[in-house]
């Protein structure tokens, strides 16, 4: 049958005959939509060997169950900006989790803590829903030391004493392409954390505490 369908006539038979001789590790790295979607009316005809063709199915699935994560961020008070890939190949990435550490500073004070990689996947879960992969999040506060969050503390009534932000479990953002209103409304529905809602000052506070709103 592929001596035949090798010498018939037609683009769709030239392509699954030169599928129908390659090797399961080539066919893994070919163009993933057209080797699915020929893969499968090869595998229909008999055409291409079955390795090859579970192969690519194999990587399929495990690229969605362990899919890479990146974020874009941007510091207002700073001026800095990160693009990180910090999820890569099922496990988080020593080395991205370190910039994400200093870029969510204190930025009052030059304080460093270790910021909760559940939070990045929080933010990740938002733009997912937002659609704004490449779009920068405006980190408004990250990290807060505890003097700077004693200090916020006492002007204003609406910094909690002992904030996540202390932890870094917790982060005030803005996306200037979606209105906070939605940005809220996303994060509240994700159920993840806390969402506290602060249009007078144009950002949306998120953190993996317990589930909660204000």
């Amino acid at each position: 049958m592929s001596e035949k369908i090798c010498k018939g006539g037609g683009p769709i038979f030239s392509l699954l005959a030169k599928l129908a001789s390659t090797p399961a590790d080539c066919a893994a790295h070919m163009d993933r939509r057209g080797f699915l979607k020929l893969g499968a009316m090869a595998a229909l005809l008999g055409v291409v060997p079955t390795s090859a063709y579970s192969a690519v199915l194999r990587k399929d699935k495990k690229a969605k169950i362990n899919p890479s994560k990146s974020l874009h961020f941007y510091n207002p008070h700073t001026g800095e900006k990160l693009d990180v890939s910090y999820f890569s190949k099922g496990r988080y990435s020593p080395a991205a989790l370190k910039d994400v550490n200093r870029f969510f500073r204190d930025y009052r004070t030059g304080a460093v803590k270790s910021i909760d990689p559940q939070l990045l996947d929080y933010l990740y879960g938002i733009s997912l829903k937002l659609e704004t992969h490449s779009s920068p999040f405006h980190i408004i506060s990250g990290y807060r030391s505890p003097e700077t969050n004693a200090m916020l503390s006492r002007e204003s009534g609406n910094v909690a004493k002992n904030s996540l932000h202390i932890q870094g479990k917790a982060v005030d953002i803005r996306l200037p392409d979606r209105k906070i209103s939605v940005v809220r409304r996303v994060a509240v529905s994700l159920k993840q954390g806390g969402v506290g809602y602060y249009p007078s000052e144009n950002f949306v506070h998120v953190d993996v505490g317990d589930i909660r709103c204000w």
